[in-house]
């Protein structure tokens, strides 16, 4: 087990963020974060409440700004962009609520994501001319939800709105999708289920995953690493087994999750 990896000199990281820095008042959420993401990998990132994880996807998605840092994909500073120049360079996020439009049908948010993509204007006036109908129908059978392609989504379970919501980033063609608590909401019974269908289309997209969770048994079955974030720090990095039995996680991280 390894506190950071070093990066592949001969290939930059798909991620790489250098020395990044971020406070809010008094409380420091970043700390001179140092870190690097390889392509092809599920990262989860796991740490008591208050660590900074989610601010920093948030820096990551160019929704902050670092005080200090910078953010580099594939190598090319990506830290003075805006969010939505970001995501054309690759990099999705989907949030802990899903951000879908209710008052439509599962299949046209999934449009409505498309024509963003292309840059069309409007696209609400008239969403089913759109080209991609056919590529926004195959992604809802990545995600396990054909069914429901028509039906408005604020009809729909709590489960089916967060893989709605995974289609709809995919819509974007990212290669690196960052998400905050992806099973945050789902029935306990459901929870693998769906985070099952959710690895399984981000592996077949291609698409390399970093996720914020606090459920250990969903980080122990489907990361290939985990990252222990605390007080604005990456505190240790290693496989889930490593990470999952190391006594300072078990006592600063795994017990307060139990408790």
């Amino acid at each position: 087990m390894t506190a950071l990896k070093k990066p592949d000199t001969a290939r930059p990281p798909l991620l790489e963020t250098r020395d990044l820095l971020i406070k809010f008042g008094g409380v420091t959420a970043a700390n001179n974060v140092t870190m690097q993401i390889e392509a092809g990998k599920n990262l989860a990132i796991i740490g008591p409440n208050g660590a900074g994880k989610t601010t920093f996807l948030n820096i990551c998605t160019g929704w902050l700004k670092p005080h200090k840092g910078k953010v580099f994909l594939e190598g090319k500073d990506i830290t003075p962009l805006p969010p939505r120049k970001i995501v054309r360079r690759g990099v999705a996020r989907a949030f802990q609520i899903p951000q879908l439009f209710t008052e439509h049908t599962a299949l046209e948010n999934l449009l409505i994501s498309a024509a963003a993509r292309e840059g069309l204007r409007n696209p609400l006036q008239n969403l089913h001319t759109i080209s991609q109908r056919d590529e926004m129908m195959h992604l809802l059978d990545l995600v396990h939800c054909t069914d429901v392609a028509d039906r408005v989504v604020v009809e729909l379970s709590e489960g089916q709105r967060k893989l709605i919501d995974i289609a709809v980033a995919l819509a974007l063609k990212p290669r690196l999708l960052l998400m905050d608590e992806p099973t945050s909401g789902v029935a306990s019974s459901q929870k693998h289920e769906v985070m099952e269908i959710l690895v399984g289309a981000l592996s077949e997209a291609g698409v390399t995953s970093v996720f914020v969770e606090h459920d250990m048994g969903i980080v122990e079955r489907h990361a290939d690493e985990v990252a222990v974030w605390n007080a604005g720090n990456v505190q240790l990095r290693g496989t889930p087994r490593e990470i999952l039995e190391h006594p300072d996680v078990i006592r600063d991280v795994i017990g307060e999750e139990v408790a």
